[in-house]
């Protein structure tokens, strides 16, 4: 007796001492202790995302990885893995768990070294918020009361919810969500039991236990997961057995991008950092662009597939590199996978090595796809690059141009699925690829599509590939236009009253500068003349002599000034005549900003590319209030023809209020107009800055620019210079090419319903001459094109197939008369009234009062092959 009552009053000595000291221990580190109630508020840090208007994920931007899930999200075997593993007795203690501490600590004596942990699922998620790893035993104390309080403040469901979308899971993967996605590319209710205790066993050595680091280490980390569950009677032995038996893998999976659309990633990227600083990458903001996926796949493949036909066409410059040299040991399969593994892969040209060579085939070595075939038919095109206005002969034979132990490119010329057997849910359809032979391009590529009706950017391509040159060519290149200015030439024309059927000569221009000392001389291309020929034909045959003179009767100060409605800035247009050629500069978005004034009649809109930006939560943040073009219901406007000066101010005033709607390289100042869902908006509406007549006349001008005109039964039909979009069969379409001085840009320019469409092709280096190509022996007549590069050649073709794309399941478009256009039957020779029917007529349209009042029969002919004088000397046509 006497033996236990010392026993007795040394217990209560030592639970007085445990818990002074306990006490004592609180309120020393009180003060140190941070204030758990900011987990009731807590914003988990989840990157930004950025999507097209249809919800297609295009980027996400960010360090850490995490996608914020509800446990009623999360399978419940993930749940029970976790507290299997972590802590059994979680939803038993009050945050510090004291059997498991007792049971560690024997653990511990027994074997000498600590083989279990004792900190709760709590604690965990105190250490995580709001201390560090460091093994100390006061961060042990702080954790310890840190997590009572979190007990105290939280129940066990937020408690959990908290930590598995906050616990680090290795590869900058925060929470279950974001290592569901890295580690197996799925969403976590898609799991299997096996890659469920995967992920539930990562938690405690997340950097080393996963199957990216150690496929060994992940398996048998999962199988003690597995046996927890088992033991805690989650799963059942045939559960346990079947998820045992699954193979891991050790892929790396990033976030599922389901839109390729880069350079419209950046420019969000870049937008959002200017507006929310540092804390956009964190912020978990979801940013919806203006963007169409289905018009943003046809922009990918058409620019790109364009680039590389001009490429492929101009000759083959010879391999990427040598990996072995024909005297060296060739690599075995592990080398080469280890080398290119190291090569970028740039969209669909893929690195390969040449393993053999035959007389008309090739063996490969190809980056993910293993061993294949080059057929013959996949390299006779490539004839030697000698400079970009010669190619060598056509190959006769493969051994011409391959060698083995060369790196080359190739990309998919045709793929084919091939059923494989097997159940639905075991097997997938072979693929099976035949392959070109390629190369990176030299020149580059921009393209861009926008809604003429309030500027939203439908589509952008910035270059070939983002991984190989992140420059934006549709934002930040200013190229020389070319021929594409001329429909803003001939708009100033028209609202100085000349007409479609105004007679221009048609002959060489010869004017003399005293302060040179020499002659100006513009020419056409190619250089033909055909004497009078009505402004109609000027446009859609491109006739630069016929610009020039238009220039001319307007006025280069009047056209100018006249220019800046489109949005032109007049102090970056060239002050002299050259300007009618397009000696201006401009991007592929200003170029598409000034065609959509033609298509939605007479309008002026700006581009924009982000919509609206949410929250983590789906709340609006931001909303984008761009103008738009009324067409019904609208305000009361004046309806007389606006004065330059009351234009450029209206387009000034809507650039600042709309410049926080574009990116910076448009060069707009920095203005904010946000819209959120607290807010009520009014309808803005977009300045008109040329009248529906002006842009119904140069539409009919871009119209002919495509299917010409005249009588071909007869003899008189005639093509404009983009004939080669009467393939899309389609009388609403139009537009203009556009080539500079040497070929340096070529551009198509042009619109069909509810959609304006740019594209540009040339080098970087303005110096270099996109060249020319002649014939390929090896290729079909209709496989193949040559002659010099143009804007019809080299940049059409990419319009024509984005084009069949955005107007699949478009009706064709009715001509819609605006008030005050007639239309009269005139000569086509003379433009004036006939009396006739015959082919030798045509109808043609006219602003009222403007059209001719004389006829063909009753004029007397005069001399229309003046020489040419100074500018504002009379001439008998123009």
């Amino acid at each position: 007796m006497k033996f236990i009552k010392h026993l007795l009053i040394f217990s209560l000595i030592c639970t007085i001492l445990g818990v002074s000291t306990i006490i004592g221990f609180y309120y020393y580190v009180k003060p140190e202790l941070p204030d758990v109630a900011t987990l009731k508020d807590v914003q988990l840090q989840t990157p930004m995302q950025v999507f097209s208007r249809d919800g297609k994920l295009i980027s996400q931007f960010g360090e850490k990885r995490r996608i914020p899930l509800t446990l009623d999200d999360m399978p419940p075997e993930l749940l029970e893995a976790i507290i299997a593993t972590e802590d059994s007795r979680f939803y038993e203690h009050k945050g510090i768990d004291p059997i498991g501490i007792i049971r560690a600590a024997v653990v511990v004596a027994m074997s000498g070294s600590a083989k279990q942990g004792a900190s709760t699922i709590t604690q965990q998620l105190a250490r995580n918020f709001f201390l560090s790893n460091e093994k100390k035993l006061m961060r042990k104390i702080k954790e310890m009361f840190i997590a009572i309080h979190i007990e105290q403040l939280l129940t066990k469901d937020e408690i959990l919810e908290l930590y598995l979308n906050k616990i680090y899971l290795g590869h900058r993967s925060y929470g279950v969500g974001a290592a569901a996605q890295v580690y197996f590319g799925k969403e976590v209710k898609d799991l299997t039991l096996g890659q469920i205790a995967t992920i539930a066993g990562l938690p405690k050595a997340p950097s080393t236990m996963n199957p990216i680091y150690s496929i060994e280490r992940a398996t048998n980390r999962r199988n003690v997961v597995l046996m927890r569950m088992l033991d805690e009677k989650y799963i059942t032995q045939a559960e346990y057995e079947t998820a045992r038996s699954e193979e891991l893998q050790g892929n790396r999976y990033g976030a599922e991008i389901e839109l390729n659309a880069p350079y419209v990633a950046e420019m969000a990227r870049a937008w959002m950092l200017e507006r929310y600083g540092e804390e956009a990458y964190t912020s978990g903001m979801q940013v919806y662009t203006t963007v169409d996926s289905r018009l943003q796949k046809a922009a990918n493949e058409a620019s790109v597939k364009n680039l590389l036909a001009y490429d492929e066409r101009h000759g083959y410059r010879g391999s990427e590199s040598v990996v072995w040299q024909p005297d060296q040991t060739a690599m075995n399969i592990d080398e080469m996978n280890e080398y290119l593994s190291h090569q970028p892969t740039y969209g669909e040209l893929t690195p390969a090595i040449v393993t053999g060579v035959q007389e008309k085939s090739a063996a490969l070595y190809i980056k993910d796809h293993g061993h294949a075939e080059l057929a013959w038919d996949g390299m006779k095109w490539a004839r030697r690059f000698i400079t970009d206005k010669k190619q060598g002969p056509a190959p006769d034979n493969a051994k011409e141009l391959l060698t083995a132990g060369e790196q080359i490119w190739v990309r998919p010329l045709t793929k084919t699925m091939t059923e494989t057997v097997g159940t639905a849910e075991t097997t997938e359809p072979e693929i099976t690829y035949t392959w070109t032979l390629s190369q990176v391009p030299n020149a580059n590529t921009a393209f861009v599509a926008m809604n003429p009706e309030n500027g939203a950017i439908l589509s952008l391509v910035g270059g070939f590939n983002f991984v190989h040159n992140k420059f934006n060519r549709a934002t930040q290149s200013l190229r020389q236009v070319g021929s594409s200015i001329k429909p803003f030439i001939y708009a100033s024309a028209l609202d100085k009253k000349l007409t479609l059927a105004s007679l221009i000569n048609d002959a060489p221009i010869n004017k003399w500068d005293k302060s040179q000392g020499t002659a100006w001389r513009p020419k056409n291309s190619p250089p033909t003349y055909v004497g009078p020929a009505r402004l109609r034909i000027g446009l859609a045959q491109s006739k630069n002599v016929m610009a020039v003179r238009v220039l001319r009767e307007v006025g280069l100060d009047n056209t100018i000034d006249y220019l800046t409605r489109f949005g032109f800035d007049k102090a970056k247009l060239p002050h002299s005549e050259t300007i009618a050629l397009g000696a201006g500069s401009l991007t592929p978005v200003q170029m598409a900003r000034g065609y959509s004034v033609f298509a939605n009649n007479g309008y002026f809109v700006e581009p924009f590319y982000i919509s609206r930006i949410e929250s983590p939560y789906g709340e609006v943040e931001y909303e984008a209030n761009p103008v738009v073009v009324c067409h019904i219901d609208c305000p009361e406007q004046d309806s007389s023809i606006p004065s330059t000066e009351e234009v450029n101010s209206a387009v000034d005033q809507q650039a600042e209020v709309d410049s926080g709607l574009q990116p910076d390289s448009f060069d707009f100042q920095e203005e904010d107009l946000t819209t959120t869902a607290d807010s009520e908006t009014q309808p803005r509406y977009a300045p008109q800055v040329i009248t529906a007549q002006n842009a119904f006349l140069v539409r009919e001008l871009m119209y002919s620019n495509v299917w010409g005109g005249g009588d071909w039964r007869n003899g008189t039909g005639w093509n404009g210079t983009g004939w080669r979009a009467q393939k899309l069969k389609r009388r609403d379409i139009g537009g203009k090419t556009g080539t500079t001085n040497d070929a340096k840009d070529a551009w198509y320019n042009g619109f069909g319903p509810g959609v304006v469409a740019v594209s540009w092709v040339g080098f970087d280096s303005h110096t270099r001459e996109l060249g020319r190509t002649s014939r390929n022996a090896n290729l079909k007549e209709d496989e193949q094109v040559y002659g010099g590069e143009a804007g019809a050649k080299t940049a059409q073709p990419a319009w024509i197939d984005f084009m069949r794309v955005a107007l699949d399941g478009v009706p064709n478009q009715r001509k819609a008369l605006p008030e005050n256009i007639i239309r009269v039957r005139i000569d086509r020779e003379t433009g004036l009234l006939t009396h006739e029917s015959d082919s030798s007529t045509m109808f043609e349209y006219f602003i009222k009062d403007t059209e001719p009042t004389e006829y063909v029969e009753d004029t007397v002919p005069v001399d229309l092959f003046s020489t040419d004088g100074e500018p504002g000397e009379a001439e008998p046509l123009f």
